[in-house]
């Protein structure tokens, strides 16, 4: 008697067996402190290898032989030792994310942003929902990680109240909070840290060049408008008729109330003092003798404005975040103050000790030149094959999406190909404001897809609230068309602007002069 024939197990699909594939790859990473720390420990050996090799280059520029440095030996073991202290003080983006997230958390602390993302979407008629839901997202960014655990949960529920399915404002939201994460009307910490990480690379080639933090303001800008436009389309054209009202759970105490009259009269006060603030630094940018620009030259760019942006971003934190909580009556001391700033510090603990590694693996790649002559030898096969920018960027753009996939973090990332791209990019004639440009459109795209994201988890959670049986595979395939379209459109748009050579920011060129 013969047994019956086991069952035979489904056939997975292409996409699934892709995203099987970037899950365990990013499982077997180890966390990022500790890639850090085995990559500098691989630079070190890298160093004295490619001294016994003697591994050199002709710099483009100055026709100085560059020859590695051998950190194995008794002057670079000396020099890590005494090195190692002043690398972390002394890592550009350290301080610059510190003193803008001390601002930024009196804002969150006292309740600003939270009551300013739902003043903003419960203000919002039907026919706008969607895009105000994506503009919320991509404004939300400044303030870290509050547009994932606030407005993509409060999206859900304003689209329930206005009849559709939460999933469907849950996505727009995600959308615009994380594949627009590289847009914003506004600066915020992920900018002085970007730009901090850019500008110890750029320092490979050219030891005075720095990159301010409003280095992307321009583009950034621009980018807000496409991803509002974008998400928008792909919400109502792809993912709305997915869900179906009817399937929705009525989930108990599924409800939100609008903002009360302490809410609304702290949102007055924090208006004022916008206001205010604005017409301060207007006053110090707009006349040709204001104090804010540069004392020589009179002009805007180098000027102690762009140079102290991180102060002015600190500055609009803590003066609009006590104004909304003295108004709010949220903030009753100015021990209350200090609480907001020291929770905003509280949760940067991890953060630091990756710092800690990322410095030490910045600064022995620069002591090595490796990162230099591979730079060197990279741009001279691109200036062989003579590739125009477009193809080059959208080169950029291709291998920093499929890298998030991988590893999440934004400045890890980030650390890890500046010291190879921006001096590439640099030697070929392209400024380094505009390779961070490029790397943050390929950064931004792929977060909705990436299991890689920090919270990726907690968005199938949300999911679930409302679909049980939601799963990654839900996730991704609602948010697939997203990054897709993303994707292509804002290729599309910085391959405009790079014909057009518009400057990203303010004094921000696409060209470096070399």
């Amino acid at each position: 008697m013969s047994s019956s024939p086991q069952s035979a197990a489904p056939r997975r699909s292409l996409t699934d067996r892709f995203l099987h594939i970037v899950e365990v790859g990013g499982n077997a990473l180890p966390h990022p402190a500790t890639l850090f720390a085995l990559l500098t420990l691989c630079v070190i050996v890298a160093s004295s290898l490619a001294t016994w090799f003697d591994v050199s280059a002709a710099h483009p520029a100055t026709g100085e032989t560059i020859r590695a440095v051998n950190l194995l030996s008794r002057e670079g073991l000396h020099r890590l030792l005494t090195g190692l202290v002043p690398n972390f003080t002394g890592f550009a983006p350290l301080g610059a994310v510190l003193v803008s997230l001390i601002g930024i958390g009196v804002a969150e602390h006292s309740g600003l942003i939270g009551a300013a993302l739902r003043r903003l979407v419960f203000a919002a008629p039907r026919w706008a929902l969607t895009p105000v839901v994506v503009f919320a997202g991509v404004m939300s960014n400044m303030a870290s990680e509050i547009g994932y655990v606030l407005l993509i949960p409060l999206a859900g529920l304003m689209f329930k109240g206005a009849g559709r399915h939460p999933i469907v404002g849950m996505a727009a939201a995600f959308a615009g909070v994380s594949g627009g994460f590289s847009a914003n009307l506004l600066l915020g910490s992920i900018d002085p840290l970007l730009s901090g990480l850019s500008q110890e690379a750029a320092r490979l080639v050219d030891p005075a060049y720095t990159v301010n933090a409003a280095a992307n303001w321009y583009f950034m800008m621009a980018s807000t408008l496409l991803v509002v436009a974008v998400a928008t389309w792909v919400t109502e054209r792809h993912v709305a008729p997915r869900f179906d009202m009817a399937s929705t759970l009525d989930v108990e105490g599924d409800t939100i109330a609008p903002p009360d009259a302490n809410e609304r009269r702290g949102l007055r006060w924090a208006l004022y003092a916008t206001l205010a603030l604005s017409a301060l630094t207007a006053w110090g940018v707009v006349p040709a003798d204001g104090l804010l620009r540069n004392t020589e030259t009179g002009g805007v760019l180098d000027s102690p404005f762009l140079r102290g942006i991180v102060g002015i971003i600190f500055a609009y934190g803590v003066v609009c975040g006590i104004a909304y909580g003295v108004g709010a009556r949220t903030l009753r001391s100015d021990a209350d103050v200090i609480r907001g700033m020291g929770a905003s510090m509280a949760a940067l603990g991890p953060y630091i000790a990756l710092v800690f590694f990322m410095a030490q693996f910045v600064a022995c790649f620069q002591w090595t030149n490796i990162g230099l002559i591979l730079a060197v030898k990279l741009a001279g096969l691109l200036q062989v094959l003579q590739l125009p920018a477009i193809p080059l960027f959208l080169g950029l753009i291709a291998i920093t999406a499929v890298a998030n996939l991988f590893l999440g973090s934004a400045s890890a990332k980030w650390a890890l190909m500046a010291p190879i791209f921006v001096p590439m990019f640099m030697l070929l004639g392209y400024a380094p404001e505009m390779v961070q440009a490029g790397y943050r459109i390929g950064d931004s795209v792929t977060n909705i897809i990436s299991p890689m994201m920090s919270y990726f988890a907690l968005i199938i959670a949300f999911f679930q609230r409302y679909e049980p049986k939601a799963g990654l595979g839900t996730l991704v395939s609602t948010m697939l068309p997203y990054s897709i379209a993303l994707g292509i459109a804002w290729s599309v748009m910085f391959a405009v602007w790079i014909a057009f050579g518009w400057p990203v920011g303010p004094g921000a060129p696409l060209t470096y002069p070399g």
